[in-house]
């Protein structure tokens, strides 16, 4: 569990970088997503971007994933982010970053800024971060009953924090099957509405893990709604181009 810990305090597609560093090592992530590995837009507790190596509210530079042990980092592939655990790797857009994950693979944009409702932390423009299901406590077993069920949080974490004043509705802009790296998955996608600042695209997005096909992937994104952010697209462009990794590493037994 303090790994599943670590994990979710970090993730953050969408807009919040959380950068706390419980110890042992693990950097924070600036995501915005679920609050595990960053994925959308960070912010960064206090700590500003960078964190303890991890993104922060830039993303960071790291450019390599820890194992799932914490005992190294594996090699990447230049250009992805790789996540050995479910054996995929997230490429890397133009202007994006990768920063170290204890679990999983995030990428987010480069650019940051003081949160809207709370400037003491930092918010970056977007991102995007995969993590194991079973990591998000996901009930569901199959890749369109778990996107379904994980988009509300995913929306939440990213958004609905003191970052951005909260949620103050959304909107469905997608919800259908997918074909991710050779696996059938399923995406949700919103657009939500916040209480300050740009509003954001949440997506969640599932698919069997190519490592383990037991075992669900969610790659959840966050990206403001602003000029000076990313077109929704890039979440397209994204999906589009994650493979199967082809650096082999954990099959999700180390969650």
């Amino acid at each position: 569990m303090a790994v599943a810990a670590a994990v979710l305090a970090s993730i953050g597609v969408g807009v919040y970088a959380l950068t706390s560093n419980d110890g042992g090592g693990e950097g924070s992530t600036t995501s915005q997503g679920p609050g595990g590995q960053n994925g959308g837009r960070a912010t960064t507790a206090a700590r500003g971007p960078g964190g303890n190596g991890g993104p922060g509210g830039s993303g960071g530079s790291g450019g390599q994933t820890p194992a799932p042990d914490g005992s190294g980092q594996p090699p990447q592939e230049e250009g992805y982010a790789t996540d050995t655990t479910s054996g995929i790797s997230i490429p890397v857009p133009e202007g994006w970053v990768t920063s170290p994950l204890q679990v999983g693979a995030q990428v987010t944009t480069e650019a940051s800024y003081d949160c809207p409702a709370d400037p003491t932390k930092t918010c970056t423009r977007g991102g995007a971060y995969s993590t194991p299901a079973e990591l998000l406590k996901l009930k569901a077993t199959t890749a369109e009953a778990a996107a379904k069920e994980d988009i509300a949080q995913a929306a939440e974490d990213a958004y609905g924090t003191e970052g951005y004043g909260k949620i103050t509705s959304h909107e469905e802009l997608a919800s259908k099957a997918v074909t991710v790296a050779g696996e059938k998955g399923y995406h949700v996608r919103w657009k939500v509405i916040t209480g300050k600042g740009d509003d954001g695209y949440v997506e969640s997005l599932v698919f069997p893990s190519p490592a383990d096909s037991s075992r669900l992937v969610v790659v959840r994104f966050g990206i403001d709604v602003s000029d000076k952010a990313p077109e929704q697209s890039v979440i397209d462009e994204i999906t589009n181009g994650i493979k199967k990794a082809s650096i082999s590493g954990g099959s999700g037994q180390d969650v």
